[in-house]
């Protein structure tokens, strides 16, 4: 049986931006034909932590994913990072996934502390809070893409896709 995956991303928040590398990253894996897993996208999410996070809760209940990946775009990094944990003024919450075990066979993935305090942080609390608060068997990720350009494509796509298959093939992730 296909685990169902909910991937998200981000639109662009400032006027120069052409584009967001969250949902650049996603419109590759669109592209891609020969992932045997049921995926759901949610692209171009609001730069706005209410209306994201509604939006993404909205889509957990309708489809009732086993694993959400949410991304995000951190411009000043230059591999992928799958953050462990979102915090809310003095609450903390960590992803249950066993993220050194997701990322084991990476070639460039970063376990990441710093959500930022921007609305990723927002979006990845709000999901793992309602997740929590709803005991819902779903689990969540955050993962923040760097920009993509010609260079750099390739390899992040790969840790992109061992991350959704590693989630998506394994139960003790």
């Amino acid at each position: 049986m296909h685990k169902r995956i909910l991937l998200t991303s981000f639109d662009t928040w400032l006027t120069d931006q052409q584009s967001n590398s969250s949902d650049d990253l996603l419109i590759e894996v669109t592209k891609l034909q020969l992932i045997p897993h049921d995926l759901t996208f949610l692209r171009s999410l609001p730069v706005d932590v209410q209306q994201a996070s509604s939006l993404v809760i909205e889509k957990i209940n309708a489809i009732q994913p086993d694993y959400i990946i949410c991304c995000g775009m951190a411009a000043s990094r230059t591999r992928l990072s799958v953050e462990l944990a979102a915090s809310s003024g003095e609450s903390v919450l960590h992803t249950d996934v066993d993220l050194e075990k997701l990322v084991a066979e990476a070639v460039a993935i970063d376990i990441s502390h710093n959500c930022g305090k921007f609305v990723c942080e927002g979006l990845y609390y709000c999901v793992l809070d309602y997740l929590n608060q709803n005991k819902l068997p779903a689990r969540c990720i955050f993962v923040h893409v760097p920009v993509l350009n010609e260079e750099n494509l390739s390899g992040i796509l790969a840790d992109f896709l061992l991350i959704i298959n590693n989630l998506a093939l394994s139960s003790s992730c």
